[in-house]
């Protein structure tokens, strides 16, 4: 099953310092969530400091887990907001109507 998650920095409780020696870390492991399959595309978010990712678990509890293992989710310096997907309806195959 595929989510959206969409984190959130808490810039009002930390300050970019507190960040600062974290990142690297985040970026580490982000990257290993990637290379086992968890992570399949992650982006900054544009509009504050963050991501947004899609990623494949077999339930929100496994998800939660592999977030959790992120370095700012440890030291609480991070929000998750993880939506589950759905498949498209509008591309499922149509029924073909008969022209008679």
């Amino acid at each position: 099953m595929q989510f959206l998650v969409i984190s959130r920095r808490l810039t009002d409780k930390f300050s970019e310092a507190d960040f600062e020696p974290i990142v690297p870390l985040e970026g580490a492991r982000a990257r290993y969530l990637y290379s086992i399959g968890f992570t399949r595309q992650i982006w900054h978010r544009g509009d504050q400091p963050g991501a947004c990712q899609i990623v494949e678990a077999d339930t929100l509890e496994e998800a939660r887990a592999h977030l959790s293992t992120l370095p700012m989710a440890q030291a609480g310096m991070i929000e998750f907001d993880i939506i589950p997907l759905k498949p498209y309806a509008g591309f499922a195959p149509q029924p073909v109507q008969s022209t008679s």
